[in-house]
């Protein structure tokens, strides 16, 4: 094998490596590119995820004024309660005290 063989046959090699690297960087090209329709579908999904998140947002709002109001309620209820249960008290007192009041009048 002369110079002139070699020569030839290390350009037959290094051509035939850049045709193997481009058909290959074809390849991925052609099975990694990103289309309209996937772009499309991404950012409809990020505008739902973002709905989404929005809405979370206002529902845990929502809940904690309604369980500050419902906490107010209870407190009110709690303290209507305790009225009420104070005024049963004396009114059994003042029964008791008009029954005995009655009876040793009776007597």
């Amino acid at each position: 094998m002369n110079r002139t063989e070699f020569v030839i046959a290390i350009a037959v090699i290094l051509f035939v490596a850049f045709v193997l690297g481009w058909f290959a960087s074809w390849l991925v090209y052609r099975f990694s590119r990103v289309t309209i329709s996937d772009v499309a579908e991404l950012e409809e999904m990020a505008k739902s995820l973002h709905d989404a998140e929005e809405q979370r947002d206002e529902a845990i709002t929502y809940f904690q004024y309604r369980e500050t109001e419902l906490q107010t309620q209870l407190t009110q209820a709690q303290a209507e309660l305790a009225a009420a249960m104070d005024g049963l008290r004396e009114a059994r007192h003042e029964a008791g005290e008009l029954r005995k009041y009655i009876e040793k009048m009776n007597a």
